[in-house]
């Protein structure tokens, strides 16, 4: 376990000597290390004489949401990286993705990360752990297990921009990190003193000294974050100091294993002695665990291989770990023919290049707006391109020449947001997503609704990868697209029920046919999986089949257009009018609720209706009883959630509630009330579907609910697992628009910046939103008029026309709500009439 800094009665000497050790070590790194006193005092100097830098990754914090749930990987990578280097917490219930702002301890820096999911971590394999030296310079005595070598942390040493994160360990070494594609790189700065202070306690009456020799050791660990590895293999060169390995694990999130392989290098300092490590065990005679080198297969938890060094000349170790998915060999290429020359610096400044041109396609006037909101609007962009990952040349499964992308993790979440936007800002990897998911397809037989990790995860809800296909075509992507194999797809979604419906596909599709709903009570003979959540899949099913719909029209197959059209109205079946919104307050017994009536509710098979209380799985009344293993029949949400869920037909369920003004005030009172819950993607929608009752000023005062007191630039920055697509709603909010997943629908508000221009795919012009009169106090937050390109702009909604084609929308706004946007003619499309 990790103790005090100083183990034994602090000597003046001592006390003193620490601190300059470390201030002597920080103010050497380079650069571009974190928070050198050169790059403060330079700071400091700039701010003082009034120069700017319009550098936008100044605005890019990767700490933001590394709390509160976020699970944000902060650590460093390339846009869809498959390298995600980063460093690792002992915080068990925070760090899915490794590291969380928080005081809990550093176990290692792993290689391979997924960025905000949910339930239990993901990937961490392959962690490297420094110490500076080990007790009586023996090797032995050094902790390696993954429950003894953590230490913690230098307070705010933490630092995270696009492509490089570095901390402070409380062992005296500094740790940095970087990636290519395929490779990460550290630089382990270690301090210039032959003693360094030992952070470690005693065990019982076991003597610890206050510090140790500086011969610095570097472990490889095989474990991961969930300690899920089987088996594996693990050898050190003991002239060159390479490692390589490899293990099986399983995934987070579904059901599967995957192997993964590594090929580790060092620079810097002459090697003294290699050797591996089993347990607590560690053996300079033994270079090799495995079964490929012995009959021993080598158990679960840290086991590894490690290497001891030399006084580093320049104080700096530099070590390359090179990843695959296929082979260790191929992860020693990756390595070599990426990051050949061990240059730290070159590797962060080409990061750096390729992130400014994935986010250069936006131009914001920051005018007016404070460091928090640009913060939280060019980091919530960076977000939405950690994942999904770039796996190409990387799929052990099968061989193919299309791409392939991994951690979908889940499209649930990232269908209603995160894909839409990355076909505005990036169509080309988009599309290549596309592709990726129908290769998929091709090879396993279903399109998956969550997968990480080469393995198929659970499904939550609907067939939702339906509607990233649809929104593709209806938007036009097509480069390499085969698009009679995405229909084929989707129609083997809503027409051929799998053997296993938990893992892909639908469930229930018998009485899906046969009743119009799923039963609360279906007796699914076909296949199997968890038989819940059956109001959510009503209605995702329901808007699942509208957008096989619209794919259909798209592609010329008019009786499939009709028949999936029809059955997209199911979700009218579970309309239950006469059910009220009441509930039991655990805390006093009594009987709590609105004037609100009619909700979707569950039903049986003889047509009658079952209850569930409409509040059930909010913030406001037992949230947590939703997941993936409930026995409820709504998913991580409310009845009065779902009750809104028909983005294809508003028009008939504000009639089913009483009309506009009552729709508004039941919209009002969801998220006024406590309700909502903006930590989970479909509650995104509902901040915008005032446009469907005419009133689209009100889906502008909720935007400014929720930003900044919910989406802002702290590390507790935003309100729920990331998924990717946290991000993305933030970033629509602030260029003034917000899409319908599946449609050719953007509904509009107006720009939280004077003005923001997205470049237009062919690369030549550019999209313009503005507000004419901008007012950054936000008084002035409600459209009055608009213009599209010189002419008069009635409609509250937009198409992607605009975004492809290019043009200016330019808005007046006011104080107060006014008549722009409100008519019949001017809402959005709705199946009932006539207008989708």
């Amino acid at each position: 376990m990790a103790g005090p800094f100083l183990t034994t009665f602090p000597r003046r000497r001592r006390v003193l000597a620490v601190p300059l050790v470390f201030l002597l070590i920080w103010a050497l790194l380079p650069i571009e290390s974190f928070n050198p006193p050169r790059r403060l005092l330079l700071g400091i100097a700039t701010t003082l004489r009034g120069e700017s830098n319009n550098d936008i990754l100044q605005f890019v914090d990767p700490l933001i949401g590394t709390v509160n749930g976020g699970h944000v990987f902060p650590g460093a990578t390339l846009p869809y990286g498959m390298a995600k280097p980063g460093a690792d917490t002992n915080n068990w219930g925070e760090a899915a993705a490794g590291f969380v702002s928080d005081d809990s301890l550093i176990q290692g820096f792993s290689q391979l990360h997924d960025s905000g999911t949910g339930g239990s971590p993901s990937l961490g394999n392959f962690p490297l752990f420094p110490h500076p030296g080990c007790p009586e310079d023996d090797f032995t005595k050094c902790n390696y297990v993954v429950s003894q070598r953590p230490v913690s942390r230098i307070n705010d040493s933490a630092t995270a921009r696009p492509g490089y994160f570095a901390i402070g360990l409380n062992n005296s070494v500094y740790t940095e990190m970087t990636a290519t594609m395929h490779t990460s790189l550290f630089r382990f700065n270690f301090p210039t003193e032959a003693e360094v202070p030992y952070p470690y306690t005693a065990l019982g009456d076991e003597y610890i000294p206050p510090t140790v020799p500086n011969s610095p050791l570097i472990l490889l660990d095989m474990i991961d974050l969930s300690n899920s590895r089987s088996g594996g293999n693990v050898e050190v060169n003991a002239t060159t100091g390479r490692i390589k390995g490899n293990g099986k694990f399983r995934a987070s999130f579904g059901q599967g294993s995957y192997a993964a392989y590594f090929c580790a290098d060092f620079r810097g300092a002459e090697i003294r002695r290699t050797g591996t490590f089993l347990h607590t065990k560690a053996d300079d005679s033994v270079q090799a665990l495995g079964n490929l080198y012995s009959d021993v297969r080598i158990p679960q938890g840290s086991v590894g291989a490690w290497v001891q060094f030399s006084q580093a000349p320049k104080n700096q170790i530099l070590a390359r770990v090179g990843l695959s998915f296929i082979s260790a060999s191929q992860a020693c290429e990756n390595a070599e023919r990426e990051i050949g020359d061990f240059n730290f610096k070159r590797v962060v400044e080409a990061a750096e290049v390729a992130w400014r041109a994935k986010l250069s396609v936006i131009k914001a006037d920051h005018t007016g707006l404070s460091l928090d909101s640009l913060k939280t609007f060019w980091s919530g962009l960076y977000r939405t391109m950690l994942s999904p990952q770039d796996y190409t040349g990387e799929n052990p499964l099968w061989k193919s020449e299309e791409p392939y992308y991994d951690s979908f993790y889940c499209i649930w979440d990232s269908f209603r947001a995160q894909h839409p936007l990355l076909t505005i800002i990036d169509p080309e990897t988009q599309t290549d997503m596309v592709r990726a998911l129908l290769d998929i397809y091709k090879h396993e037989g279903k399109l998956p609704d969550c997968r990480m990790s080469f393995s198929k995860g659970f499904t939550q809800g609907g067939s939702n990868a339906d509607v990233v296909l649809a929104d593709a075509l209806i938007k036009n992507l097509t480069k390499g697209i085969d698009w009679a194999l995405g229909y084929e797809a989707v129609v083997s979604d809503a027409e051929d029920e799998p053997s296993d419906w938990s893992l892909s596909g639908r469930g229930g599709i018998e009485s899906w046919h046969a009743l119009g709903y799923i039963p609360v009570d279906d007796d699914d003979r076909k296949g199997v999986g968890p038989l819940s959540r059956s109001i959510s899949r009503t209605v995702e099913y329901a808007y699942d089949d509208f957008t096989i719909a619209l794919m259909a029209r798209a592609l010329g197959h008019k009786a499939d257009e009709a028949k999936y059209l029809q059955q997209s109205h199911n979700w009218k079946n579970l309309w239950d009018a006469s059910r009220e919104d009441r509930y039991r307050d655990r805390a006093t017994g009594t009987m709590q609720g609105s004037a609100f009536q009619g909700f979707l509710q569950p039903r049986f098979r003889n047509g009658t209706f079952s209850e569930q209380t409409a509040r059930l799985c909010s913030p406001v009344y037992e949230q947590h009883v939703c997941y993936f293993d409930t026995r409820h029949s709504t998913y991580e949400g409310s009845p009065w959630l779902y009750s809104f869920y028909v983005p294809h037909d508003m028009a008939s369920l504000i009639k089913l509630m009483g009309g506009a003004a009552k729709f508004i005030e039941r919209l009002d009172y969801f998220h006024a009330s406590g309700i909502n819950y903006m930590g989970n993607e479909p509650n995104f929608l509902p901040t915008f579907q005032f446009h469907y009752g005419g009133r689209p000023g009100r889906s502008a005062y909720w935007v400014h609910q929720y930003i900044p007191a919910q989406f802002n630039s702290s590390v507790a920055g935003i309100p729920g697992n990331d998924d990717c697509a946290m991000g993305a709603f933030s970033a629509f909010a602030f260029m003034g628009f917000f899409p319908v997943a599946g449609q050719d629908v953007y509904l509009l508000t107006p720009p939280l910046f004077r003005e923001v221009s997205i470049r237009t795919p062919d690369g030549r012009g550019w999209a313009t939103l503005r507000n004419a009169n901008f007012d950054p106090t936000y008084t002035d937050m409600y459209i009055q008029s608009a213009r599209l390109n010189g002419r008069p702009y009635t409609k509250n909604w937009i198409t992607h026309d605009f975004f492809t084609k290019g043009g200016v929308l330019e808005f007046v706004l006011g104080p107060q709500e006014s008549e722009w946007g409100i008519r019949e003619e001017d809402l959005p499309p709705s199946l009932s009439t006539g207008t989708t």
